[in-house]
């Protein structure tokens, strides 16, 4: 099959790389804590949160699912009366200008109206606007009665200092979307979240989502900036450890607080995403087996 994306060259083995040869950016999760059909206070802890990580210098952020109106609506009546449109709504619009004031990019979640349609969203800003959406492609337990399937497919977006897709929460049960965007060259998922706990298999002590974002990096030699929220919210409590994952698997930052709201933040040096040589002889891209399967895991959507 012959593929309609971009072949991009193997670079050499890591150990080999020529000193200096860096590419240094500051990306931080922001773990915060929104409340329930509160819109109003949810932008404006956004808000504050942005603006502290733009002093620090952070030039990607990344705030958690739903976080303009909180997670856990009772109807969908409920979820179209907090939902907007993007980019023309009042949050994306806060959230331009945020980035235009500190000159950086926000992936954000978002409560997304589409003429009658409602989505989970994520919204990517940047100095220069409104950049592109993602809608949430797997959703979780109740969702379902609120939001429709994303329809966006998987889009990465190129910014001034590489290329990132994006996640919502449940996605990451899902290895193909990890792998669907690293076979497109990103080097950063930016995972917008609402972790709960899911007795006995993930507590605030015992956070497995974030052990998936390790191996998500791990696997396709991508970073993953995960940002999860805080509190409980109509009875339902979420976990926090929000965190940042290298091409190795380790963490650079976090597990963040599973209590407190905090800015969960780290200088990457996205050459590592770009070097993913294990070996000589073994790369986790090229190793692919493209004669069984073909090299996007059947992903062309109709407009490519």
């Amino acid at each position: 099959m012959t593929s309609k994306f971009q072949q991009f060259p193997v670079p050499p083995y890591p150990g080999k790389r020529e000193k200096g040869k860096e590419s240094l950016i500051k990306v931080a999760a922001l773990q915060m804590e929104p409340h329930i059909c509160n819109k109003d206070r949810n932008i404006e802890e956004t808000l504050k949160m942005i603006d502290e990580a733009g002093k620090k210098g952070v030039k990607l952020m990344v705030l958690p699912e739903l976080c303009n109106t909180g997670y856990i609506y009772n109807s969908r009546e409920e979820a179209f009366a907090m939902a907007e449109e993007v980019p023309d709504g009042l949050t994306t619009q806060e959230w331009i200008k945020a980035a235009k004031k500190h000159n950086a990019y926000i992936c954000a979640g978002i409560t997304e109206k589409d003429g009658p349609h409602l989505y989970n969203s994520v919204a990517v800003v940047g100095p220069e606007g409104h950049i592109g959406t993602y809608r949430k492609t797997h959703l979780w337990n109740e969702e379902k009665l609120w939001f429709e399937p994303g329809n966006l497919g998987y889009p990465v977006f190129s910014l001034p200092f590489g290329k990132i897709g994006c996640r919502i929460c449940y996605d990451i049960w899902f290895p193909e979307v990890t792998r669907i965007y690293a076979a497109q060259g990103a080097d950063i998922i930016c995972d917008s979240t609402n972790w709960v706990v899911v007795d006995p298999l993930q507590t605030k002590e015992k956070p497995t989502a974030a052990f998936s974002a390790q191996q998500m990096s791990l696997m396709n030699a991508v970073f993953s900036i995960c940002a999860d929220r805080v509190g409980v919210e109509r009875d339902c409590t979420f976990i926090g450890n929000s965190c940042i994952t290298d091409p190795g698997g380790s963490f650079v930052a976090g597990p963040g607080s599973p209590d407190k709201p905090e800015l969960v933040m780290a200088e990457i040096n996205l050459m590592l995403a770009r070097y993913r040589h294990w070996s000589d002889f073994n790369n986790p891209m090229t190793d692919r087996r493209t004669d069984v399967y073909d090299e996007f895991l059947g992903y062309f959507p109709e407009e490519w």
